[in-house]
């Protein structure tokens, strides 16, 4: 039975290296490593080219190669013929195969150290299986999800108009209809006025030309939530995916050490360190991370990963990347919505709070907001919950419209996307996951309540 390259899967999931031979000109043979390669379509594949120049100058010579693929589920091997197509210097080829290299050398602590130079494109004549006589115990297959149940996840992303409905629906229909249980909505990156950013074209423009944070604001199945962690764009796997705007997955997390600043550990104690740590699973064996593009802008990037090798296989991919976009669409609405809300002003007072008091310090270097000595939040969250507090303690009032929150002048929003919405969903699920008395409830569209347990006794530091 003749194979195909589709037979093939499990070879090109980056967990084996492979091997390319090539022949000089004298007849003088080239054998070398490769790190990554990609099948391209049925008849054609992609081998990533870092330090070949030996290689390139037989090919150059003599325009055909043998190559041997490894199945990283159960070590079957493959020789495959190749015939020298073209070399690619750019383009999405270029930027896919870039990205996971990339995304590789994190994981392995040699972040720009190995850089694409170029990919070589084959065609693949023949495909020959090469029989070992030790043979292999076949890895479990991975659950792959259908077309139906890719829509009926896009199906109830579609129906939510406000952020915090998008989230939940990505978070739950990637458990209820994919089965993750491990997954991460992060949003951003937020280091330009902005709030959002456009993928590096090419390689060598991704990590270090983007700037910018992402931040967790939802998170599933993890011991911890998460919510308002921080990872920079182009670190790492998930960081990686925002910069260069490409899925980006690992398949066999036993053949890399996972890469500290990609998933930070702050420490337990987040009220001295004001950094709170990102949720992963010290034994994640897979992880893929899909951006949410929309308009040509990231707005985020959906994290999955899971204690099985080789988790998430072609149709999982693109499912997920469907989800994402989908997703993405829906965050950009729901921004949209709530800016537009008709409303100018809250509903103004409400019933006085209990007469117990409790303590928030405002640190105004980097708006890090602590209450009764516990770390809530910083940044422009910080400033929002700041300014309903003293908006309160000059007015009485607990009622509050996005609108007026945003003409707000203290707060220092950037008058295009500010992300207002992502900032007070983020606040919320702080405040609620902390337990602290001072909770802000959802109103409708453009509108938030600010609940309050006791009289709070403000204090702005660092002046």
């Amino acid at each position: 039975m003749s194979l195909s390259l589709a037979d093939l899967s499990g070879c090109f999931e980056g967990v084996i290296p492979s091997v390319v031979a090539t022949v000089a000109e004298d007849g003088t043979p080239n054998v070398s490593y490769l790190s990554h390669v990609v099948r391209v379509d049925e008849a054609h594949v992609a081998l990533s080219n870092q330090f070949f120049t030996k290689t390139a100058a037989n090919l150059r010579a003599n325009p055909v190669a043998t190559l041997l693929l490894v199945d990283g589920r159960d070590g079957r091997q493959f020789r495959l013929g190749l015939s020298f197509q073209r070399r690619m210097e750019e383009g999405p080829l270029f930027v896919r195969v870039a990205a996971l290299l990339a995304a590789t050398s994190a994981q392995v602590g040699m972040a720009g150290v190995m850089r694409l130079r170029s990919v070589d494109v084959f065609r693949v004549e023949d495909i020959v299986e090469c029989p070992s006589p030790e043979g292999g115990t076949p890895a479990p297959v991975a659950r792959e999800p259908s077309l139906a149940e890719v829509a009926a996840v896009v199906e109830r992303i579609a129906g939510e108009s406000e952020l915090i409905g998008v989230v939940d629906e990505i978070l739950q229909g990637l458990n209820r209809h994919f089965g993750y249980r491990h997954v991460m909505v992060l949003v951003g990156p937020n280091g330009g006025p902005g709030g959002g950013a456009s993928p590096a074209a090419s390689e060598g423009a991704g990590a270090e030309g983007s700037g910018g944070t992402l931040t967790t604001i939802g998170s599933l199945g993890y011991e911890r939530s998460g919510i308002g962690s921080e990872v920079a764009v182009g670190e790492g796997v998930i960081g990686m995916a925002a910069a260069r705007g490409h899925t980006v997955k690992v398949s066999d997390m036993s053949r890399v050490r996972r890469y500290g600043a990609a998933v930070r550990q702050a420490g337990a104690d987040e009220d001295r360190s004001r950094m709170i740590a990102l949720p992963g699973l010290a034994d994640a064996m897979s992880q893929i991370a899909v951006p949410m593009m929309a308009h040509g802008s990231v707005q985020g990037v959906i994290f999955v990963e899971s204690r099985e090798r080789l988790a998430f296989g072609t149709s999982a991919e693109t499912g997920l990347a469907i989800v994402a976009h989908q997703a993405a669409q829906a965050v950009a609405l729901a921004e949209m919505l709530a800016r537009e809300s008709a409303s100018d002003e809250g509903e103004g007072a409400a019933e006085k709070p209990p007469e117990a008091t409790f303590q928030v310090d405002h640190h105004a270097f980097d708006d890090s907001v602590f209450i009764d000595g516990r770390y809530v939040i910083k940044g422009v969250a910080g400033r929002v919950l700041v300014h309903l507090l003293d908006a309160y303690l000059r007015e009485t009032r607990t009622d509050f419209s996005n609108r007026e929150i945003r003409l707000a002048r203290d707060l220092r929003l950037p008058d295009y996307k500010d992300n207002l919405e992502t900032r007070l969903l983020l606040l919320q699920r702080r405040l609620d996951e902390r337990a602290l008395p001072v909770r802000l409830l959802r109103q409708g569209r453009g509108q938030i309540r600010l609940v309050l347990k006791g009289q709070p006794v403000l204090r702005h530091l660092d002046r």
